[in-house]
């Protein structure tokens, strides 16, 4: 059993910085990619940014040179620094890791969702 546990979430204003953090509990896995997706209005799910197991990290466009993924692999744990925050980046913000046991191997867990809300 694994439990992905979102927080940092709230209410900034437009410039502002949020940083947003993800736990991984529970115990006999491994973890491998780390992401954090967004739910935008319309229900449109989008990819954020990707870490693999090794510190490679991707970006979406539209956050590129303004958010930064990291993890901490002691902790199990999957950051996202959020600066220069506009309100289109206004959404749920959820993380997804990709995670193998030693009988299964890249099953798909999900947090709860936090919500950023980007206003002045």
């Amino acid at each position: 059993q694994v439990r992905l546990v979102e927080s940092g979430g709230g209410l900034v204003q437009p410039g502002g910085s949020l940083r947003l953090s993800c736990a991984a509990s529970g115990r006999g896995f491994s973890i491998n990619d780390m992401d954090w997706y967004r739910q935008l209005p319309g229900n449109r799910r989008e990819l954020v940014a990707t870490i693999t197991s090794g510190g490679s990290t991707n970006y979406a466009d539209s956050v590129k040179g303004r958010f930064t993924i990291s993890r901490d692999n002691a902790k199990n744990t999957v950051y996202l620094q959020m600066n220069s925050l506009e309100p289109e980046d206004t959404a749920a913000y959820y993380c997804r890791a990709d995670i193998s046991f030693p009988w299964a191997k890249n099953l798909n867990y999900w947090g709860q969702g936090t919500q950023v809300t980007v206003s002045s």
